[in-house]
């Protein structure tokens, strides 16, 4: 079976950023798929799941919300790896485009208060693994990393 494009990635050179993972046609659109990478694969402890969980209730919520993106956003989640999420939106975009909106949107994780959105047990099929604390520092770290970005967090290494 041939390699998906994902798994020839060098993930031994990976740093956290924003990466284009892939880009699709469907139908008369362009939709792209984003590699939010918050953790350096195999170099740093993975996010916990807890955290995790939560990071993702909060972006997407977050992100469908959006005044100016929501109509963009086509899907959040985390990735299987625990080192970061997808985020599929539509439109031919480059990961300096949505850079203000991935600070805006960790930032709101941040410092994030109150009952996360989706976690109540009619709402969530696993709503006991949540950790806001935890995802609340992990989004103020990637926050560090996005506000320094250079190209070795925006452009895949070879």
């Amino acid at each position: 079976m041939e390699k998906i494009p994902s798994f020839t990635i060098n993930h031994d050179k990976l740093l956290p950023g924003i990466y284009v993972s892939r880009r699709d046609s469907v139908g008369h659109e362009e939709v792209t798929t984003f590699d939010i990478r918050m953790k350096a694969p195999g170099r740093e402890p993975a996010i916990h799941p807890g955290a995790l969980h939560t990071i993702e209730h909060l972006a997407a919520t977050y992100l469908r919300n959006h005044p100016q993106w929501k109509d963009r956003i086509i899907y959040w989640g985390p990735m299987g790896c625990l080192t970061g999420n997808y985020l599929l939106m539509r439109g031919h975009l480059e990961p300096a485009d949505i850079l203000p909106l991935m600070q805006e949107t960790f930032r709101f994780i941040s410092t994030f208060e109150g009952e996360v959105p989706g976690t109540a047990s009619r709402d969530c099929g696993n709503h006991l693994l949540h950790d806001l604390p935890m995802a609340q520092w992990e989004s103020a770290r990637y926050l560090e990393v996005l506000a320094h970005a250079t190209q070795a967090n925006l452009c895949y290494p070879l």
